[in-house]
């Protein structure tokens, strides 16, 4: 799929992390994920200006972690209708091209994004879906089990439903695997 250049916010990587470093953007690419959408749609969805949305959305796009689904003409102009693939490459870039700064600094914009959500969080009787731990585990181990959460994930990304569709839940996914220096 056709990728613009990478514009203000620098090279590669370190453009992609710029631009999720934003917690209005970590929302647009969850909305993304279930449909594509126009920045009109998002900035309705996300109760943003349409300048806003497009502002973000041209953010997401020039570091590599959007891509333009389709264009329609809308009353006389253009309109192009924007997507997230947890699958679609960040422009071929691997995890071994982050930095590990870099790579905080993601994390750090996911966990921002982990507590606006469970301010309006709904958390059924006996449904906690929780982990947090320090463990020491063999590498084949390790590799396999990180390679199944991996796996979860992406078919829950390719399940999405596009906002409020009717019969479906809104809900909240974060995991964050990663091996940790000895002490």
């Amino acid at each position: 799929m056709p990728r613009l250049p990478n514009m203000s916010l620098g090279e590669g990587s370190k453009a992609a992390l710029r631009a999720m470093a934003h917690p209005v953007r970590l929302r647009i690419m969850s909305l993304l994920t279930g449909a594509p959408m126009t920045a009109a749609e998002v900035a309705r969805e996300l109760g943003l200006t349409h300048a806003n949305a497009s502002y973000h959305l041209r953010n997401l796009l020039s570091g590599g972690l959007i891509f333009v689904a389709s264009e329609e003409k809308i009353r006389g102009g253009v309109a192009k209708r924007y997507r997230y693939d947890v699958g679609h490459d960040r422009e071929g870039q691997s995890p071994a091209e982050f930095s590990d700064e870099q790579l905080r600094a993601e994390f750090a914009a996911v966990a921002h994004e982990l507590i606006r959500r469970t301010r309006g969080a709904n958390f059924p009787p006996g449904g906690k879906a929780l982990v947090d731990a320090e463990l020491w585990v063999d590498p084949a181990k390790w590799q396999e089990i990180r390679k199944r959460v991996t796996d979860a994930f992406t078919e829950l990304h390719h399940e999405a439903q596009p906002p409020r569709t009717p019969g479906t839940i809104r809900t909240s996914s974060t995991a964050a695997m990663f091996e940790m220096e000895s002490e």
